[in-house]
């Protein structure tokens, strides 16, 4: 009994604990909403488009009108044939 009222807590020492376990709880709340947000979201798929292939250009182009249909015919049999060696 010879320590039974020596260490009693100030009015600050109230007031720390009571923040302090404020806190705390406020950090759990937290994690547990970002973890089930984390975890509950759709993922999203960041991959890129492919790049248009060159008969798609060209069809592109003839469907705008840039080009008529026998431009687009030499062209597409262009593109088929391969590239064009020199001798």
């Amino acid at each position: 009994m010879m320590f039974w009222y020596d260490h009693d807590v100030s009015g600050w020492g109230w007031f720390a604990m009571s923040a302090g376990m404020i806190l705390f709880w406020a950090l759990i709340i937290t994690v547990v909403v970002l973890l089930v947000r984390a975890l509950s979201s759709p993922r999203e798929h960041t991959h890129t488009p492919a790049a248009p292939t060159p008969e798609d250009i060209l069809r592109e182009r003839l469907a705008r009108g840039e080009i008529d249909e026998e431009e687009y015919r030499r062209s597409l049999t262009a593109l088929h044939a391969g590239p064009l060696t020199k001798t």
